[in-house]
């Protein structure tokens, strides 16, 4: 074995897998064992802060490591999500996006994160843990100088089949159209 070889044999594409998995693996302990310390609740927000940091930074580092600053426009921002979430979770999020107007609806019918959350016993009523603030993120890294807010008006962790989550633009009447 080539001790140079930082995946010991590993093909690049079984360990970018495998660090895929792990990264959720550690974000779902971490949830977990602060549900414990400091009840759902709890959790559940400071999820939503650590979400909201980390996606800034994954999208930040996921532009430079493209060598960009920012998308020229939304649909490109939204290709650059789509590459984004098979690199890191490959198949494990079925994620369809639509524009209309300032709004992007995502329709996601496969999730991974929610998979292993009903696997962990995480009550069924509970709040997804990522989605309340990931998405407009994202936009915001993606597209700097822009903000989003997010409604989700149906989400499989409220027992829903697929979630259905509004991203929409939050710029001043006088800002320009995004194209």
């Amino acid at each position: 074995m080539d001790p140079n070889d930082p995946g010991h044999g590993l093909p690049a594409e079984t360990a970018l897998r495998l660090l895929g998995r792990l990264m959720l693996a550690w974000d779902g302990q971490w949830f977990l064992k602060v549900v414990e310390t400091c009840g759902m609740e709890k959790a559940v927000e400071l999820n939503a802060r650590v979400r909201t940091s980390f996606g800034r930074i994954e999208m930040r580092e996921f532009l430079r490591a493209k060598g960009r600053e920012g998308a020229e426009s939304l649909e490109e921002a939204l290709a650059l999500m789509r590459a984004y979430q098979r690199l890191f979770l490959g198949d494990g999020i079925g994620a369809a996006f639509q524009v209309e107007g300032q709004t992007v609806e995502v329709a996601v019918d496969r999730c991974l994160p929610q998979e292993g959350s009903r696997k962990a016993g995480v009550r069924p009523d509970t709040p997804c843990v990522a989605c309340e603030t990931v998405w407009a993120t994202w936009l915001s890294a993606l597209l700097p100088g822009s903000r989003w807010s997010t409604e989700i008006p149906a989400s499989m962790g409220r027992g829903a089949a697929r979630c259905r989550i509004l991203v929409c633009r939050e710029e001043p009447a006088n800002a320009p159209a995004l194209g």
